[in-house]
């Protein structure tokens, strides 16, 4: 696996390094000693997917409060998606930057995403589907998020949103 650091520290981009043959291919996509060696958090708890119908559904954006934060890695499996994550973290020197990767059947990148980010997608192709690994367990009381467009952040979406949760439009504006 190629670990690439973004601009937000502590998140990085995974690229799986394909060993190729007459077959296809094989690839790791998780490794706990390649984790730990990058101080990533490499617990493993949950895995979920999510399905989306249709091109412009929007996701997001996320996250868990504290002390059910969690630390996630996100692959899109079918499609394609603009995967964002917000950095949410008060001391950090990137608090309320946000980074998008483009995450594709395709080009089988993965964003690992460390505890306090939101997290947040918008599919770019119809049948998208998303894999997520989960350091913690989902705790409905510690579910939160902010509102995918909102000012104090300026998140450039790809396309008009054209698909949005009740829960997801409900979001507040941020506030520290």
């Amino acid at each position: 696996m190629i670990l690439t650091e973004t601009k937000l520290k502590g998140a990085f981009i995974i690229e799986p390094e394909l060993v190729e043959d007459a077959r296809g291919f094989f690839a790791r996509t998780w490794c706990e000693r390649e984790f730990a060696a990058y101080s990533l958090n490499p617990r493993l708890v949950q895995c979920n997917i999510s399905f989306n119908k249709e091109k412009g559904t929007l996701r997001g954006m996320h996250y868990q409060l504290a002390p059910h934060e969690e630390a996630k890695v996100v692959r899109c499996t079918m499609g394609a998606i603009y995967d964002v994550i917000i950095d949410l973290r008060p001391n950090s020197m990137t608090f309320r930057q946000w980074v998008a990767v483009e995450l594709t059947a395709a080009n089988h990148l993965m964003l690992y995403i460390p505890e306090g980010f939101a997290h947040g997608f918008q599919t770019l192709e119809e049948d998208t589907e998303v894999s997520y690994q989960m350091s913690e367990f989902y705790d409905h009381a510690s579910a939160k998020g902010v509102r995918w467009n909102d000012l104090a952040f300026g998140i450039a979406w790809p396309s008009d949103v054209q698909i949005l949760s009740v829960k997801d439009q409900g979001y507040s504006d941020f506030v520290l």
